[in-house]
């Protein structure tokens, strides 16, 4: 039985406060971490929330800034100015556009996990180190090598005996840090809801009013429209640069990437409807256009603030929504509020977010169940993101990962198909090499697969399985169990077997 119209909107409005409450901070910061206004990330939430949560493909995806692009538009801003940011945007929207119009959502899905992961983490220790500086009541330096270079320095410059205000701004973010951890560490069942980023921010706000700490706050303009920023038409002719073009392709291909990937787990943390993503694309596309049109940063959809949202009981999309509209109450009836939260507060959630995206436990987990080469992929890419930037290290680790293809290269093809067997018994066989590249074709007859019966997934004729793959299946069985659905794996079967194993842990 469906639960009724008021009960979607009562919890719907529920998780919309919840997820503003944990948003509010994230967009400030994240814009912060990225070199720019506070009110420009808090605007791409406002557009993430009110237009893309009316256009999304993903029911209970919430879009808005992200950590991930954090590091990528502080180098823009760096080498470019705030002002390309826009133009930029608009172009990288665009081809979002058209790729959802073009159907090409599914291939995102067929990045490599390895790949993925390894970029969260690199990115995850390039703003530790840029706002660990923040922390000091300094600036982040021009680069990670730099900003890690620096860390020994900043530590040694701190001098206890006397409250300058390095030792204040220092004061403020650790206290942020450790509300944090502490919440989320002993937080009562009762209060699960409420976001530690935000009791982060309160702690520290509140030690440095009430100490008269001389710390340095955020900035936030009188009005909601002081924030819009229109790009110039001389901007927008500066887009025929080669090297601004090919900036815009990157921003557009990691937050394409980033969103579709966010979009396939939030699925798998609810029973509801299923993520439709070439409209996700497109809605993702609108968004970013909209933010390049007003200056704004660029959004994707955010992991952080979909769980929330699941969590707190959202079913449709106007949770999302209405996240936005309280963000767009905030900042136009309360702007004085947000001028009191130290820079150094929301330097505290962002060290812990980026902390957070620098998990091990997937490196590992990709060096148990798949080998060497993925867990060296994922190092790869890493590595490069660190030292150079995050295009070149997803691209060194997208390289990486067709030396995978190399023992399929004489026999690539794959045979995927769904077989009724009577009418309650369906078969889903793979017979072939099944790769990374061949992951959209598998993709589409995942998804199209009942929701009832009993169905069958015969692995039995595959003659290879690459991680990519394997991962993907494996989340398809775990999402089918969830729905109530009994999927069976025929065996003996190298690879079914495998699944099976892989299921059980």
């Amino acid at each position: 039985m469906k639960p009724g119209f008021g009960t979607i909107l009562s919890r719907d409005f529920i998780a919309s406060i919840v997820v503003f409450l944990v948003a509010m901070p994230l967009c400030m910061g994240i814009a912060v971490a990225s070199g720019v206004p506070a009110e420009r990330g808090l605007v791409t939430g406002i557009i993430g929330g009110i237009v893309v949560g009316a256009l999304a493909g993903s029911p209970l995806q919430v879009s808005g800034p992200a950590a991930g692009l954090a590091v990528i538009v502080f180098e823009i801003v760096a080498k470019h100015g705030l002002s390309m940011l826009g133009p930029i945007l608009v172009v990288a929207g665009a081809i979002q556009l058209i790729a959802g119009a073009a159907k090409l959502g599914n291939w995102f899905r067929a990045i490599s996990p390895a790949v993925v992961h390894g970029m969260l983490a690199g990115i995850g220790v390039l703003i530790v180190a840029g706002q660990f500086h923040v922390l000091f009541g300094a600036k982040p330096k021009a680069n990670g090598l730099e900003n890690l270079a620096a860390i020994p320095a900043a530590l040694g410059g701190v001098q206890f005996s006397t409250v300058t205000q390095v030792e204040a701004a220092l004061a403020v973010g650790v206290v942020t840090i450790g509300s944090i951890l502490l919440w989320e560490k002993f937080r009562p069942k009762s209060l699960k809801l409420v976001p530690g980023a935000l009791l982060g921010v309160v702690a520290g706000t509140v030690l440095a009013t009430v100490l008269g700490l001389d710390v340095q706050k955020i900035v936030v303009p009188e009005s909601i429209a002081a924030a819009i920023a229109v790009p110039s038409v001389a901007d927008f002719a500066r887009m025929a640069e080669p090297t601004l073009l090919v900036t815009a392709i990157a921003v557009a291909f990691i937050a394409s990437a980033e969103t579709l990937l966010s979009a396939a787990a939030v699925d798998r943390m609810h029973e509801g409807e299923r993520t439709k993503y070439n409209k996700e694309l497109g809605a993702q596309g609108v968004g970013n256009m909209l933010c390049g049109l007003v200056g704004a940063l660029p959004m994707t959809g955010v992991i952080v603030r979909s769980s929330a949202n699941v969590q707190a009981g959202a079913m449709s999309r106007m949770s999302a929504i209405m996240h936005g509209v309280w963000i767009l109450a905030f900042v136009a009836l309360l702007p004085w509020l947000l001028r009191m939260v130290p820079s150094a507060a929301l330097a505290g959630v962002l060290v812990v977010t980026g902390w957070k995206l620098v998990s091990l436990q997937h490196v590992r987990h990709l060096f148990e169940r798949y080998g060497l080469l993925p867990a060296v992929i994922w190092a790869a890419t890493f590595a490069m993101v660190v030292a150079t930037d995050l295009l070149t290290g997803v691209l060194v680790g997208m390289a990486l990962t067709l030396l995978e293809l190399a023992p399929n290269l004489r026999k690539m093809r794959l045979s995927v198909a769904q077989h009724r067997l009577s009418e309650d018994d369906s078969e889903i066989r793979l017979e072939g090499a099944a790769t990374f590249i061949q992951l959209p074709k598998i993709a589409k007859v995942l998804d199209d697969a009942p929701n009832k019966g009993r169905l069958r997934l015969n692995t039995c004729g595959l003659t290879s399985l690459d991680h990519t793959v394997a991962e993907a299946l494996s989340d398809w069985l775990k999402g089918k169990a969830r729905a109530g659905v009994n999927v069976e794996l025929p065996s003996p079967c190298a690879y079914g077997d495998r699944l099976r194993a892989a299921l059980a842990h």
